[in-house]
């Protein structure tokens, strides 16, 4: 407690000369740029719920939303470390499209040859022949950028245009469809929600992580002799964070099944219904776990790894980062290999949620990707950029577009404002280097 206590005093005395909001942000260590995109993106949510009359800010929209955006924000966790390190990959749209085409042929086509269709194996071997493919790709493409020096922008450029034919040529243009209908549950929906209980139950456990997280991260700057935030600054974190995270399993609770699927789960379970109905949450969508997991998964490997080190450093500074002894080309390379993989799994996702596998599929999606990396703070002069951000990111762009649809909004216009978007936040990004100068 002295060690506290002192560490504590100095830091209460330099506070006093600050503003209250200044001294504020101090003591609880928040990003001001992350606070900023979170601002922004609960005045753009009031705004459209203002103009929609109230259509926006409903338990159905939100919940929807969070599904539309699980894709995007799979693949922009990986478009953070490829930025970072000063690249950009403009294929993964295309890619998403291809290996979501492979990922149907494969358990709609190839495999019920040797196993009967429904077989639980079909939708196992068929997301990880995706897996395998998307992987492949990527370190196809991080081969030719790595090894052989040709430019990111060049390399996925043709990727881009090489991987959509793909798609294409597959199947010479045909849809595939139906999926494995246990495969169609990574997409959402009814039966890929897993109801209200368990989203209660995976709430609280994220609670819990979030209380074991600042704990710890406390217990370990005692050890090493780090300044500490106030107490009241932790019980502060750890209280929005757990106020925001059941305010979420609330919502998701709050989406009940339309009733028409009510009454033949009824039906088929020997229910009879109320006088008023049957009300049965949806729960958090199975999607929206992946993708939270996915971006737990790679929060750590960006920030808890000696690869992820690697990746800041080389953004940071390349030259110096491989007189330092880093392999730049090998951790280049398997950038790429992870950025196919989340391709893969954000193909998965698609995949299930349309119930088809199309030649349309993740077209402009490269876009919106990078469009949430970049708006999440990442930035593009490389060094710079959080998983978190870049998932919030990912929520932002696909409200706009919920939004202009639920206003009516014409598509190419709609194309305009996630354009001028894009460039106000790359603007932004400028404007916020040059003043940390």
């Amino acid at each position: 407690m002295s060690d506290a206590t002192s560490t504590a005093s100095p830091d209460r005395a330099r506070s006093t000369e600050l503003g209250p909001m200044a001294a504020f942000l101090k003591a609880t260590e928040l990003d001001t740029r992350m606070l900023g995109m979170i601002g922004a993106l609960l005045v753009i949510w009031l705004g459209f719920h203002i103009f929609s009359d109230g259509l926006f800010l409903t338990p159905r929209n939100l919940w929807n939303l969070s599904v539309q955006s699980s894709s995007v924000a799979v693949m922009a966790t990986g478009m953070v470390l490829v930025i970072v390190t000063r690249n950009i990959d403009l294929s993964v749209g295309s890619v998403l499209g291809f290996v979501g085409m492979i990922i149907g042929v494969t358990q709609a086509e190839i495999l019920p040859r040797y196993l009967d269709f429904g077989h639980p194996a079909i939708w196992v071997i068929a997301l990880l022949v995706g897996l395998l493919v998307g992987i492949l790709i990527g370190a196809a493409q991080g081969y030719v950028i790595a090894f052989l020096g040709v430019p990111a922008f060049i390399v996925t450029l043709g990727g881009l245009l090489v991987w959509r034919g793909a798609a294409w040529w597959v199947t010479s243009g045909r849809t595939v469809a139906p999926m494995d209908e246990t495969f169609r549950l990574m997409g959402g929906g009814p039966a890929g929600s897993i109801g209200a209980t368990a989203s209660w139950i995976v709430g609280l456990i994220a609670c819990a992580a979030v209380v074991f997280m600042l704990f710890n991260g406390r217990s370990q700057r005692k050890r090493f002799r780090f300044p500490l935030r106030p107490v009241w600054a932790e019980f502060f974190l750890g209280g929005v964070a757990c106020a925001a995270i059941l305010g979420a399993v609330w919502i998701a609770n709050s989406y009940p099944w339309p009733i028409g699927i009510v009454r033949n789960y009824a039906r088929d379970n020997n229910i009879t219904l109320p006088e008023g109905g049957l009300f049965i949450a949806h729960g958090i969508a199975i999607p929206v776990l992946i993708a939270i997991g996915v971006g737990v998964v790679m929060s750590f490997v960006s920030t808890r790894t000696r690869f992820g080190r690697y990746v800041f450093a080389i953004g940071g500074n390349p030259e110096a980062a491989e007189l330092a002894g880093i392999n730049t080309r090998w951790v280049t390379m398997k950038i790429f290999m992870v950025m196919g993989a989340l391709a893969a799994i954000g193909a998965a996702i698609s995949t299930a949620r349309l119930n088809a596998a199309t030649n349309a599929q993740g077209t402009l999606d490269e876009l919106l990707v990078i469009a949430a990396a970049v708006i999440g703070g990442t930035s593009l002069a490389g060094g710079a950029g959080t998983v978190a951000g870049a998932m919030i990111g990912a929520v932002l762009m696909q409200s706009l577009s919920t939004g202009m649809i639920l206003l009516g909004v014409d598509t190419p216009l709609q194309n305009i404002v996630v354009g001028l978007v894009l460039v106000v936040a790359v603007w932004l990004d400028t404007m916020y280097r040059k003043r940390m100068q």
